[in-house]
């Protein structure tokens, strides 16, 4: 079994309710209440420093020229069309810059900037790809579960951006690298793994808490 593998398999269940939600269900058939999308891109995007900060340190702790340039593709695509989704979708759903800076961290977006942040700490290749895989890849697997699109964009167009040629191919990699020197850092990836996991089920729960 590959390692990547193997750590799914190990939170299989939290897996499962994270990509099955009910909100990755109801954004792919385009029924998910405004009001649960505004909160769940205000907090989302709350990420965004820290995650480009986790790409950072996987790009300065790999091992390999050919790992960091692929790192450097996907730092594009967050900082750019992805940053520009964000605008967008605010613009759309009436979401004012004043709101987006006032409302405060729910709790799961704090585990998730700590964790990101510990992980870029630990100044470890594999602990920062344990957290990117997780955040890539449970996405690419919801996502990919749209049959067809919702006639949305601030729906349609968060499925596209996680289900492409290209984001399936960033998981492909981020799996083969945490295959290869994951391993040799079983214990601290499990951790990592399985609090990343954890977190994503109680984020998206979190986007129905008014």
């Amino acid at each position: 079994m590959r390692f990547t593998d193997d750590l799914r398999a190990q939170h299989g269940a939290a897996w499962e309710r994270a990509a099955g939600h009910r909100f990755t269900s109801q954004l792919i058939d385009g029924s998910l209440p405004d009001a649960v999308m505004a909160r769940y891109l205000v907090q989302d995007y709350r990420f965004l420093d820290r995650f480009l900060a986790l790409l950072g340190a996987a790009m300065a702790t790999a091992d390999d020229l050919a790992p960091r340039l692929r790192l450097g593709r996907f730092v594009g695509v967050v900082a750019g069309e992805e940053n520009t989704y964000f605008e967008r979708a605010f613009a759309d759903l009436g979401v004012a810059t004043a709101r987006r800076a006032a409302e405060p961290d729910a709790a799961p977006t704090a585990g998730f900037k700590g964790l990101m942040a510990e992980a870029a700490a630990a100044r470890s290749y594999p602990a920062a790809l344990a957290v990117l895989c997780v955040a890539e890849w449970l996405y690419l697997d919801w996502a990919s579960r749209a049959a067809a699109l919702p006639p949305r964009f601030i729906h349609a167009e968060w499925i596209t951006l996680h289900d492409n040629p290209d984001f399936r191919d960033l998981v492909g990699f981020l799996r083969a690298e945490l295959d290869r020197v994951g391993p040799a850092e079983a214990e601290r990836c499990q951790a990592l793994f399985g609090r990343a996991v954890a977190l994503e089920e109680q984020f998206f729960d979190t986007a129905f808490t008014a």
